[in-house]
C-alpha cells in the first residue's frame, strides 16, 4: 500500500505538480499522424497532462501544438481558420505559428508593433513512423526522441492502435506489469470454475506453447531488477520442463512491454498517456524488428479473431467521433454497458466473462474508481514488480523535484531500447545474466521468446 501522500505524489500530472513537471521532461507520443491527414486539415482538440491544446498540420506539412485559448480574449483556436502555415483565431483574426509567434494582428493599426509582444503555449512536435510526439518541457533544445524499438522498425513491421480509458494513468500501468493476472482474467476455462490458458492467441505459430507453459504455475515468483531508464520484472514459473521465466518491464515515464508467444512473433506494449489525472490515452502496439507485419497479423490486431477482440480493439468499435478531445477514440465497450459482460459466457468459455482481452483489463482498472486509493489495497508477493516500479517512480519524482537526480533516461535516447523477452532455464539459473544478454534491442535480430 501506499500512503496517501505518496499516492497523490504518483497519480497527480497537471502543471506544477511533480510527476507532471518530471513527466514534461520527456517526449509524449500525443496522437497518430493519419488524424492531421493533410496540410491545412481541421485542428484537432487533444489534452495531456491536464492541458488543454490544438493540434493541426500547417501548409508546409509540419505538425503544431498550441494551447486551446487564444491569449487575446480566450477564445478557442480549435474553431480557427487553418491557413498559410498558422492558425488564425475566428473571433478578431490573430494568427500564430506553429513556434507560438503572433504573426499577424488585423485588428490593430498596421503601425502597431503589440504582435512582436505576444507568444502564445507552442509545444515543439516531431513526427516518426506514423506517430506525432510532443515535448512540454523546459529544455531547449529538446532531448532527443526515445529510441523504443517500436517506433525505430519501418512503418510496415508496426501497427498501433489508440483508445481513452477513463481512469488514471498508474493504475492502469499497473495491471500491464501485473504478470499473474493473466492465469485469470484472460483465461479461457478447462473446466468450470477453473482457470486455463488465454484465448488470444492470434495468427502466431507456436504460440499456445508459451500460454500452456503460463497455465501451468499461477503462483508465479517474481524479481526485479532497476535499470537506467526504469525497471525489469520477472516472473518465474515452475514446469515439468524447467523455470519459465517471462521478462516484462517499465520505461520511464510510462511505458510498458510484455513477451510474446510464438515462433518469431511480434512483440507488443503499451504507452499509457495521461490525458489528465483520470483519463489515460492508450497506445497498444506490436511490431516485428525483423519483417513487415502479415497480413494475417494486422487482420487480428484490427478485426480480433472468430468475433473476439484480444488487446487491439476492433477499428469499428468506437462511438460516434465528437470533436472533443479523442473523441474518436472513446470505446463502445465501456462502463456503462458493465464492459458488455455476459455470465453465461463466465460460466461456460471464459473466466471473466467479458470477451475482448482489452475490455477485460479496462473492467478492472476503471472499476477500481478514477483514481486507485492504495491507502486500502494489501499487496502480496505476486505484487513484487508493481512494488519495485512504484519505488523506482517515487524515487525519480522525488530525487528531480529536490534537484539531486535528473530525470532517469531523458539524457541518452538508447536507454529506451530495451526488449521484453521469456526463456527456460534450468531451476536454479540466475535470471539476469541471461536476461540481460537479451532485452537491450539488437537491430536485424528477432526476440528472444519461448
Amino acid at each position: 500500500m501506499l500512503t496517501r501522500e505518496d499516492n497523490e505524489l504518483v497519480t497527480r500530472v497537471g502543471r506544477g505538480t511533480p510527476l507532471g513537471t518530471l513527466m514534461r521532461e520527456y517526449w509524449l507520443p500525443s496522437l497518430l499522424a493519419e488524424e492531421l491527414p493533410e496540410p491545412d486539415s481541421e485542428p484537432l482538440r487533444i489534452r495531456l497532462l491536464g492541458e488543454d491544446l490544438i493540434a493541426f498540420r500547417t501548409s508546409d506539412g509540419a505538425v503544431g501544438l498550441l494551447g486551446d485559448h487564444c491569449p487575446h480574449r480566450g477564445a478557442s483556436l480549435f474553431f480557427a481558420r487553418n491557413e498559410e502555415n498558422g492558425l488564425r483565431c475566428v473571433y478578431h483574426g490573430w494568427k500564430f505559428d506553429v513556434h507560438g509567434a503572433c504573426i499577424d494582428m488585423p485588428n490593430e493599426p498596421a503601425e502597431s508593433n503589440f504582435k512582436g509582444k505576444v507568444h502564445h503555449v507552442a509545444y515543439p512536435c516531431v513526427e516518426r513512423n506514423g506517430v506525432v510526439w510532443t515535448y512540454m518541457g523546459p529544455s531547449s533544445p529538446p532531448p532527443a526522441l526515445p529510441e523504443l524499438e517500436w517506433n525505430m522498425v519501418p512503418a510496415s513491421h508496426t501497427y498501433v492502435s489508440k483508445r481513452v480509458a477513463a481512469a488514471n494513468w498508474l493504475q492502469s500501468l499497473e495491471g500491464a506489469i501485473d504478470t499473474s493476472h493473466s492465469n485469470f482474467l484472460h483465461s479461457a476455462l478447462k473446466s468450470p470454475g477453473q482457470g486455463g490458458t488465454s484465448v488470444f492467441a492470434g495468427p502466431i505459430p507456436g504460440a499456445q506453447r508459451g500460454m500452456q507453459l503460463s497455465a501451468v504455475d499461477s503462483r508465479p515468483r517474481f524479481e526485479t531488477l532497476n535499470v537506467d531508464a526504469g525497471v525489469l520484472i520477472a516472473a518465474c514459473r515452475q514446469t515439468d520442463e524447467g523455470s519459465y521465466w517471462r521478462v516484462n518491464n517499465f520505461i520511464m515515464p510510462f511505458y510498458t512491454q510484455f513477451p510474446p508467444r510464438g515462433v518469431n512473433p511480434p512483440s507488443n506494449g503499451h504507452a499509457w498517456v495521461p490525458i489528465d489525472d483520470e483519463h489515460t490515452l492508450v497506445l497498444h502496439y506490436n511490431y516485428h524488428p525483423t519483417r513487415p507485419l502479415t497480413a494475417e497479423e494486422l487482420d487480428f490486431y484490427r478485426h480480433g479473431k472468430d468475433g473476439i477482440e484480444a488487446f487491439h480493439p476492433r477499428v469499428d468499435g468506437f462511438l460516434p467521433a465528437t470533436g472533443q478531445a479523442y473523441g474518436a477514440w472513446k470505446p463502445i465497450i465501456r462502463k456503462e454497458n458493465d464492459y458488455l459482460l455476459d455470465y453465461e459466457y463466465q460460466r461456460t468459455r471464459s473466466f471473466c466473462g467479458i470477451k475482448a482481452g482489452w475490455a477485460q483489463d479496462s473492467a478492472v482498472q476503471e472499476g477500481m474508481g478514477a483514481i486507485q486509493d492504495r491507502t486500502e489495497e494489501h499487496l502480496v508477493s505476486s505484487d513484487v514488480g508493481i512494488i519495485g516500479m512504484r519505488r523506482f517512480l517515487l524515487d525519480s519524482v522525488k530525487a528531480y523535484g529536490d534537484g539531486s537526480a535528473a530525470a532517469p533516461g531523458v539524457a541518452d535516447a538508447a536507454l529506451f531500447a530495451l526488449r521484453p523477452a521469456s526463456f527456460l532455464l534450468t531451476k536454479d539459473a540466475d535470471i539476469w545474466p541471461v536476461a540481460m544478454s537479451e532485452i537491450t534491442t539488437r537491430p536485424g535480430q528477432p526476440l528472444t521468446v519461448v
